[in-house]
């Protein structure tokens, strides 16, 4: 059995060799750390009145909270997930194809609301979700890990929460996020959330892969 003072001694020195996982470098040194707010003032009124037209429709996928045990207190409706015909022996945090889903069909003004935002971000779309935290729920801590992450950027707009906002933490930074804004945030770093309002927290959940030119 290794000591677990050697264990520690060992943790210590590692930090100071370069690191072999990109996935687990913090953001680049610049203008944000782990957050960014890029524009506030969206009605999100439209998108939720578009989600609950639909009978259900927080229950209608399970996937991610019955499979991804850090996400298994909240509830999702993907729009946009991998395309599973071109897995192609990978595993699936490796696929970078994606394809809109049968649901987002029904939810017009969330698919208008990205492909816009990816206009004019000038980024290609990738996987996308609705997020739902009910009160008292979190997701707990986690990296998000893999080829398809290392070359993509993760957005949230937040399209419910408690006057508080959405709480956040990633690495050392920690955020509280308002109805209404759309925020860019290092999902390669160690994050987590919770809802401590009482109200369901309601994320549009996104990913674009910049384009270059």
């Amino acid at each position: 059995m290794i000591p677990e003072n050697k264990i520690v001694l060992d943790k210590q020195n590692q930090s100071t060799q370069p690191k072999r996982k990109p996935h687990l470098e913090p953001l680049p040194t610049g203008s944000w750390k782990q957050y960014e707010l890029i524009k506030s003032g969206v009605d999100p009124k439209e998108l939720l009145d578009e989600i609950a037209s639909i009978e259900g429709a927080w229950d209608i996928q399970k996937g991610r909270q019955d499979k991804i045990a850090v996400q298994r207190e909240a509830k999702s409706i993907p729009i946009r997930g991998l395309r599973k015909s071109k897995i192609a022996g990978r595993a699936k945090i490796d696929v970078h194809e994606s394809r809109y889903t049968t649901i987002s069909k029904k939810l017009p003004r969330v698919c208008n609301f990205l492909e816009k935002f990816a206009q004019d971000w000038g980024g290609e779309l990738s996987r996308a979700k609705l997020v739902l935290l009910p009160p008292g729920n979190r997701v707990y801590a986690h990296i998000d890990r893999g080829e398809y992450y290392w070359v993509r950027e993760r957005f949230h707009l937040i399209l419910q929460s408690g006057e508080q906002g959405s709480w956040m933490l990633t690495a050392d930074e920690e955020i509280r996020m308002k109805t209404g804004e759309l925020w860019r945030f290092n999902n390669k770093g160690m994050h987590e959330a919770r809802n401590d309002s009482e109200v369901d927290r309601i994320h549009f959940i996104f990913d674009l892969r910049p384009i270059r030119q």
